[in-house]
């Protein structure tokens, strides 16, 4: 809950189905609201109506890969956290690349803990954002 008494609102983008409804119930499970979706282009429609606090990403999407729509997704709620997991080697060089266009993110390593993820999501959505 926030401090206005809104549930927490998570957003689960991995095009693999079976990760999205995995790690979509086990947060919803632990009293977090939590919406799914299977690539970029959903992510975006879904935000557009929904305002998450966190979004966790699959950096390889089709069409638009995951580091794309953290930029996306940062320009338009800029109060949304962003989690970045990949189980892809080449994910290094687009960091890199994202990097030095200004946008860094951090990026978990593919299988995620469920409950490393949980505490991982807990304590980033207890940090105050900065500026």
């Amino acid at each position: 809950m926030t401090g206005l008494g809104r549930t927490r609102r998570i957003l689960v983008v991995d095009d693999e189905p079976a990760i999205t409804e995995t790690l979509s119930l086990i947060f919803s499970r632990h009293g977090y609201e939590v919406r799914g979706a299977h690539s970029a282009e959903e992510a975006i429609e879904s935000i557009a109506a929904w305002e998450p606090d966190l979004a966790i990403l699959d950096v390889n999407l089709p069409r638009m890969n995951g580091i794309a729509l953290a930029i996306v997704l940062q320009a338009n709620r800029a109060a949304c956290r962003v989690v970045l997991f990949s189980g892809h080697p080449g994910t290094q060089a687009l960091m890199e690349e994202a990097a030095k266009k200004g946008n860094v993110f951090e990026i978990l390593s593919k299988p995620v803990h469920p409950m490393f993820m949980l505490d991982y999501v807990s304590s980033l959505l207890s940090e105050p954002r900065p500026g």
